[in-house]
């Protein structure tokens, strides 16, 4: 019984894990980390470094423009 509990308890947090990573976009910034809603559901861009210069590369990606990266950047 221990077994199937330890079981059921491991899938529930991997579909929680799953849930996260195909619905937020997570962004690292010098100021601290910004946490995005996606538009859709896709694994594409859900961990960003925008540190230094790379904080101009985020405004080329068409899924974190959607998500509305501007305003994230305000």
């Amino acid at each position: 019984m221990e077994v199937y509990l330890k079981k059921i308890i491991t899938l529930c947090l991997l579909l929680g894990l799953g849930y996260v990573v195909f619905n937020y976009h997570f962004i690292l910034l010098d100021s601290g980390v910004k946490i995005l809603r996606k538009t859709g559901l896709h694994y594409t861009n859900t961990f960003v470094d925008g540190r230094g210069v790379k904080k101009m590369k985020l405004f080329t990606e068409p899924d974190l423009l959607e998500a509305g990266i501007q305003d994230a950047m305000k």
